[in-house]
């Protein structure tokens, strides 16, 4: 029986991005992934901007832009009553070009590192699938299902099969890592509930081409066109689009709803298309209720399922693969100490919570919205001055609802991990809690602020690959890097006056994890036990 130090059963956006992850950091691993091919069925088409921080720091975001919208086109959201009718209301948002300029000109610590992203998983995963295949580390496979596993003290057995031959074959791991899905199988031996609500509602998913965009882009481009009939994504802005509607009124069974007049209804008139995909699906708002146990873990949709307003399934699961997968590198390097895997849960659970509360949120806004439309009926499609005035009051009240779901930078970028055991807390510390405002503070547990120096430079930029000592306006810790040596743990010194960096940070001392999120923070530190102590507790070796 072979062995590798990490196996990884699932091989979308989340399996892939932690296999490249644990390779970056110096692990080995062997990522099985049940289908023959990456996915052709467009599941999101929102990379957002924290996302894009991770990929960025393990080089993976210049080649995933390379296959996004382009960088001059808008991420706009149009509320219309069709595509051949009238435009009610239209929230706007920048470019990915207008966002760096934003970013250079406002440099207060309130903007990410980068910008968000518009790309289908369609064009997501072939990248990444590129990118693994090229890692020494990584032994990928396509059309290798997970079938079981058998963990004890000292490891894990998993039994995988060939979706072929049906060839049959173990593998013994340190450890598994579950990120197959939301019917996971790895969630499923592990006897772990979902808590929350399943099947809220039933959709169906068109996706079709068509170069009709005098018609699908009558009111300009925009990312997103909504209305009482559905919402229509711009998967490239040319000719590649989805709608996902609701069933019609009184259609319950699945093969009773006509594709085409989904489409009909919401475009407002015939055109021309070809039908590439379409079927019915249930969203869900579930989170499991544990994380994983012992050597087996849980991440992305194996661990938590939304509806897709927010955007938040795929970029959640990011977000745990950066944790995990940090955790598990620094775990088999020797340096981390036995309470840092547990805080992988500590940590990503509550915010597993509350971004599925967030995308139930945004969705009760869309039902209000919705009802703003049942309200005006038919007068929003009158002509003269009656229908006028019933389209301007109801885009302005859909205006005031607002559009929370694409907004919510606290959500995205202020979330903190209160809770972990690896986290110096300080008592009484006020952390950021609004899900629409971030606010860039430099509390242990949160996202270190991004910024550039007065040079240009950025400051995620200059980060280490593993801890990184920020040290802003004092001088490094001596005792510090005497206590990373002692654990053998690679510790990087990023050291400045620079005015910016003391602006928006302050004077101090700063331990910035892997994940850029701040371990712990003060103005000074000699000595060697309190030093210890300090990087002990990130490490997981005390509490």
């Amino acid at each position: 029986m072979r062995s590798v130090p990490v196996v990884i059963a699932g091989g979308g956006p989340v399996g892939m991005t932690l296999a490249r992850i644990l390779a970056r950091l110096g692990i080995r691993c062997l990522l099985a992934e049940r289908n023959p091919t990456t996915t052709r069925h467009p599941k999101m088409d929102i990379t957002n901007s924290r996302s894009m921080e991770i990929f960025a720091r393990f080089g993976l975001a210049e080649a995933l832009r390379a296959v996004a919208v382009p960088a001059a086109n808008n991420f706009d959201v149009s509320w219309i009553t069709t595509m051949a009718g009238h435009e009610l209301h239209r929230f706007r948002y920048p470019s990915v070009e207008e966002w760096r300029a934003r970013q250079r000109e406002r440099n207060d610590g309130t903007m990410p590192r980068e910008a968000p992203m518009r790309v289908s998983q369609v064009e997501i995963e072939p990248v990444l699938q590129h990118a693994l295949l090229g890692e020494a580390l990584v032994e990928a496979h396509w059309g290798l299902a997970f079938e079981s596993f058998a963990a004890d003290a000292e490891g894990v057995t998993v039994t995988l099969r060939d979706s072929a031959t049906g060839a049959v074959e173990l593998v013994r791991c340190a450890f598994l890592a579950g990120c197959d899905g939301g019917g996971s199988q790895v969630r499923k031996q592990l006897g772990i509930p979902l808590e929350g609500q399943a099947r809220v509602m039933p959709r169906f998913m068109t996706h079709f081409r068509s170069d009709d965009r005098a018609l699908l882009q009558r009111f300009g481009v925009a990312w997103h066109y909504q209305g009482p009939y559905g919402t229509l994504i711009a998967q490239n802005d040319v000719d590649v689009w989805t709608l996902q509607s609701r069933f019609p009124p009184g259609v319950e069974d699945p093969g009773e709803v006509d594709p085409q007049a989904l489409l009909r209804a919401f475009a407002g008139r015939d055109f021309a298309y070809e039908i590439l995909v379409a079927n019915h699906w249930h969203p869900h708002l579930l989170v499991a209720e544990s994380y994983g146990g012992g050597r087996v873990f849980l991440a992305g949709d194996a661990a938590h399922q939304y509806i897709p307003t927010g955007g938040y399934g795929m970029n959640t699961g990011i977000g745990d693969a950066m944790d995990l997968g940090w955790k598990l590198a620094a775990r088999l390097h020797g340096f981390g100490g036995p309470a840092l895997l547990p805080s992988y849960e500590a940590e990503r659970l509550p915010i597993g919570r509350r971004n599925r509360d967030a995308s139930g949120q945004h969705t009760t806004v869309r039902a209000e919205i919705g009802a703003v439309y049942a309200e005006y009926g038919a007068a929003l499609l009158a002509e003269g001055a009656a229908g006028e005035a019933a389209r301007a009051a109801a885009g302005a009240r859909i205006a005031a609802l607002g559009n929370a779901e694409n907004e919510c930078w606290g959500i995205e970028h202020g979330y903190a991990y209160r809770d972990s055991p690896v986290i110096a807390a300080e008592p009484g510390a006020v952390l950021p809690d609004d899900p629409l405002r971030y606010e860039p503070v430099t509390t242990p547990g949160v996202r270190l602020p991004s910024l550039f120096l007065e040079d240009g430079r950025a400051v995620y930029d200059l980060l280490g690959p593993w801890f990184t000592l920020l040290a802003v306006g004092v001088a490094p810790s001596g005792a510090l890097l005497t206590a990373a040596a002692a654990r053998r743990v690679p510790l990087a010194v990023l050291a400045t006056t620079d005015p910016v960096a003391r602006r928006v940070y302050g004077d101090g001392l700063f331990l910035v994890r892997p994940d850029q999120h701040i371990a712990w923070r003060g103005r000074a530190l000699e000595d060697g036990r309190e030093a210890a102590a300090v990087i002990g507790r990130a490490l997981g070796w005390a509490n």
